[in-house]
């Protein structure tokens, strides 16, 4: 069965819905697309090429992308202390969807 032929008993179970709610909203994406692009970023890095977010909301959005894997975070043991993020392997792959969301959003709206 693919999936144009499956019905769902609720949104919930939509993989585009799974999808959206687990690396959709206003700040992820742009996460995710400065990771792809820069590799790898600081949290200072990432608030100041983020125009409108606030350091609580950057903080939320990286914690839940690092629970779903998306991103890694790496600590050094250093005065004053170094973090680092990255793009998981799994968020890795979200690099060719992007790119067409991109491409479909610059042309259809």
């Amino acid at each position: 069965m693919n999936f144009s032929e499956k019905k769902y008993d609720n949104a919930n179970e939509c993989p585009i819905t799974i999808f959206m709610d687990k690396i959709g909203g206003k700040w992820k994406p742009v996460i995710i697309w400065l990771l792809l692009k820069n590799e790898i970023m600081r949290f200072n890095e990432l608030d100041k090429a983020i125009e409108g977010i606030t350091q609580k909301m950057l903080a939320q959005a990286l914690k839940s992308l690092e629970e779903e894997n998306i991103i890694k975070r790496t600590s050094y043991p250093v005065v004053p202390p170094k973090v680092e993020y990255t793009l998981s392997e799994k968020g890795k792959t979200l690099s060719e969807v992007l790119h067409g969301i991109m491409s479909w959003s610059t042309i259809n709206l």
